[in-house]
């Protein structure tokens, strides 16, 4: 059971009007926030009290109706009739312990959940119930998109033909069991049930069996769960897996996985992002790049790149963020690069921990970022305020990294060793590596993809953002789909004029749900959504 705090300095508010009284005698308001009452006491200064309203959730300042008692003092399932005055019926109380002792302890908390679900009482809502999602087709022909509520609908310019590869990716991550008993108290509304293992990956596997995506880019994989649960079922479903574990004693990392029917594997390159040579790269992230053909019985067609990563959380960390990113770009441009001198399509999923709007975000987007006089914790957009923030330097990774502000490799790196679908043979990749020589001291980063979002962020009919993940700290924007969109939908946007790259086409997407639209299920994970994250998922087109 969690501890429950009341509210600073022993004061309750009245439910009508804005008066406030004393909860407490004054030596039991002196012991803090967090503090413990004999019952008697308790019983004596709350009679006739409306203490119903004295506790608050955090960061939500809803009023919560009951305080809570800690089974570590007595049973549950009781229902205690001196709290409160005679003849009352509070709906919420259900605890009924068989002895309460006079020297019983109650502690309080400003941390409240409801006796059934153990959600936050400003979060209330269902129980029970399903998210609905809905594709939406977007054919981009002459500038115009259609939008299609079902699968039977497909607008008929979206169906396949011989000169097209159609093909579709999911992004996902799926809550490493570590980190989500590390973080429990991001999950406080939820049930405890749900948050079991064996309760949430039959409902993660039927998530992506449903959708049936011939790519997978899953975050927050945990290593055993990998090995003995999440490879094996994947692997049965058609599914070649390809995983990266997270540096030092991290047990979770990234996997792309994807279906023999649509690719065969060129090269795995994985990407560390933890370098001892380099004080600034201390953190444990990872991200994995494949290269994959398409299986076209017509003829050769171009390879397409697949990247996946989770980068680092920290909000305040955002020099840390934007040198991963830049060492995933560059892992990027060295696979994806042809002998002609252009790129093959690229599709970049993963969790940024970054929000729409952000630097980080923009610099993916435009290609560009000027980072001079930028606050470190304003990189993510997840900080509101950069008081006592450093500025970021310049540079902001040495020259040591091998890696340039156009986020290239400045070194000859050393060639990758392909692997083929069976692991039965090896052989040396041939690909050519981008050279850069040391560049003037700037605070200008660039990139050469011309990169677009699936998602637009916002619901264009209410301005109200979509939300990726949601839990009791918050619900934003963190995950991605990023892919390199044709040159004619990109002629218009900033950074275009570097856009060297082999475009796909975007034809459709699974929506996207507001904050309101998950508390109404009791947000996430809940009942059928075993993840604080939703899955994203977009079906492309590669013109042959």
């Amino acid at each position: 059971m969690e501890a429950w705090r009341c509210v600073r300095r022993g004061y309750g508010r009245c439910v009508v009007g804005r008066g406030r009284y004393p909860m407490l005698p004054h030596h039991q308001k002196s012991l803090g926030r967090d503090w413990t009452t004999p019952w008697e006491n308790l019983q004596r200064c709350c009679w006739n009290r409306h203490i119903s309203s004295c506790m608050r959730w955090p960061g939500h300042y809803s009023r919560a109706p009951y305080p809570y008692f800690s089974s570590r003092h007595f049973s549950l399932n009781w229902r205690p009739p001196c709290l409160f005055e005679s003849g009352t019926q509070f709906q919420y109380w259900n605890w009924r312990p068989d002895n309460l002792s006079q020297t019983s302890l109650i502690h309080l908390s400003s941390y409240i959940m409801n006796s059934e679900g153990d959600e936050p009482s400003s979060k209330r809502r269902k129980h029970q119930g399903t998210i609905k999602r809905h594709w939406e087709y977007l054919c981009n022909h002459n500038k115009e998109k259609t939008k299609i509520l079902g699968d039977k609908n497909i607008d008929s310019k979206c169906e396949d033909s011989e000169n097209k590869f159609d093909f579709s990716v999911m992004s996902y991550n799926i809550l490493s069991q570590n980190l989500l008993e590390d973080n429990s108290h991001l999950y406080r509304h939820c049930r405890r049930p749900v948050l079991h293992w064996s309760f949430r990956f039959p409902n993660i596997l039927k998530e992506i069996k449903h959708f049936d995506a011939d790519v997978l880019c899953l975050q927050e994989v945990q290593e055993d769960h990998y090995g003995t649960e999440i490879r094996p079922s994947l692997e049965s479903l058609g599914y070649h897996c390809e995983y990266k574990i997270r540096t030092g004693r991290k047990p979770d990392g990234c996997a792309i996985c994807f279906k023999h029917s649509k690719f065969s594997l060129l090269s795995v390159n994985p990407v560390e992002f933890y370098r001892p040579d380099v004080p600034l790269l201390d953190r444990d992230n990872v991200g994995l790049v494949l290269l994959l053909q398409p299986k076209i019985a017509s003829g050769a067609s171009p390879a397409i790149c697949i990247a996946n990563t989770h980068l680092l959380y920290n909000p305040r960390r955002g020099d840390i963020k934007l040198t991963q990113l830049a060492m995933l770009l560059a892992e990027i441009s060295s696979v994806a690069h042809q002998k002609d001198g252009s790129f093959c399509p690229i599709v970049m999923c993963g969790d940024f921990n970054s929000v729409p709007g952000s630097p980080l975000y923009s610099f993916i987007k435009e290609g560009k970022l000027n980072y001079e006089g930028l606050a470190i914790g304003k990189v993510s957009g997840q900080e509101q305020s950069s008081r006592g923030q450093r500025i970021l330097s310049i540079p902001i990774w040495p020259p040591n990294l091998g890696i340039s502000q156009n986020c290239v490799y400045e070194v000859q790196q050393v060639p990758k060793v392909e692997k083929t679908d069976s692991d039965l043979t090896q052989t040396q990749l041939d690909k050519t590596e981008v050279l850069e020589t040391a560049e003037k001291l700037s605070s200008n980063l660039q990139h050469h993809f011309s990169l677009s979002s699936v998602y637009s962020h916002y619901f264009p009919d209410t301005g109200i953002p979509e939300v990726t993940t949601c839990h009791s700290r918050s619900a934003i924007t963190v995950d991605y789909i990023f892919y390199s969109a044709e040159k004619e939908d990109v002629a218009e946007q900033p950074g275009a004029e570097v856009a060297l790259v082999g475009g796909l086409k975007l034809l459709g997407r699974l929506s996207l749900l507001t904050e309101q639209d998950l508390w109404t299920v009791n947000g996430l994970p809940n009942e059928n959504n075993s993840s604080d994250h939703l899955p994203l998922l977009a079906k492309f087109r590669l013109e042959l």
